[in-house]
Formats: C-alpha cells, structure tokens, sequence
C-alpha cells in the first residue's frame, strides 16, 4: 500500500513548475517532509523536531542584491517600485502584494526560479503557465525583458499591468 502512495505522490509532482533540477530538489524535500508528518504520532512531534522556517524574503533580497550587484537604488529604478516602500521590503518592514514581488524581481533581472521563490517567501502563488498573464509574465522573464517592457506586453494583450496593481 505504500508504494501505491508513492506512485500516487510522484504522479501528482507538476513537472512544468520550474523545469529545473532545483525545482525537483525542493519537490524532493517536500515531500520528504510530507513523509515525516504523516510519520509522526501528533502533530507537535512533528513541529518539534522539523524546521520548518527558512530565510526570509528580505534575507534572500539582499543576497540576490550582493550576487548580482546590485543596489538599492537601481532596483527601485528598474522595477518602477516608489522608493520608501521598496526599502522598507529590503528591511524586512513591508510585504509585497504579488505584483510588486513580480515587479521587484523584474528590476533585479531575476530568472524564472528566482522569481518563483521570491514569490514564495512573500506568501503568493508562483507564476503558473496556464494561467495567460502568468504565461505572458514567465515569456518576459525567460527572454530578460525589463518591467517597463513586461508591462508593454501585459498590455498588448489586454492583460492587467504590473505598475497598475503593484505596491502593497
């Protein structure tokens, strides 16, 4: 009956996610955590002995600004983000709404996985290629397009802009 469980759990692993190696990595490890819940007697057994919280969303910006040399201000310049709220999300201060996390990544030229995790960690929905913005907004990514251009394409195709529902 477990291996029925496994099959079960790989079939159900989305394999256009991220199309990575890292991406099958954290479905590895989540899974894995998966199985040490239902492992566990109660729930607090679990809690007790997992870690669950990784690093922040401000910690992995201000890794991402080191890694590709960045500053502040060119982020704020490039994602289109106003300035006070964009250091505030780089001091861990503020959340981003999921279009400002779009917007933010964007201005720091992120790739797809990048985008994905940031994402994550400011709690939204990863970008989705069934969904036509989202598929519009990963195109724009995978070809290195700036926000300003993004925004262009979004438009284009009567999709709502990335400047009109950021911040927040």
């Amino acid at each position: 009956m477990s291996s029925q469980k496994d099959a079960h759990r790989q079939a159900n692993i989305p394999s256009d996610t991220a199309g990575s190696a890292a991406a099958h990595e954290s479905e590895t490890l989540t899974s894995e955590l998966l199985e040490r819940l239902l492992a566990s007697a109660t729930p607090e057994a679990y809690l007790d002995t997992t870690t669950l919280e990784g690093r922040g969303l401000h910690e992995f910006l201000l890794e991402l600004l080191e890694q590709k040399k960045l500053t502040r201000s060119q982020v704020i310049r490039a994602s289109g983000i106003n300035g006070t709220f964009c250091y505030q999300l780089f001091q861990g201060a503020r959340h981003p709404s999921r279009d400002t996390a779009l917007m933010l990544s964007l201005g720091m030229n992120c790739d797809l996985q990048e985008t994905q995790r940031i994402l994550r960690l400011s709690g939204h929905a990863e970008l989705w290629p069934r969904k036509s913005r989202d598929a519009i907004i990963i195109f724009c990514i995978e070809h290195g397009l700036s926000r300003e251009q993004t925004d262009d394409e979004l438009f284009r195709f009567g999709e709502k802009t990335l400047l009109d529902g950021g911040e927040g």
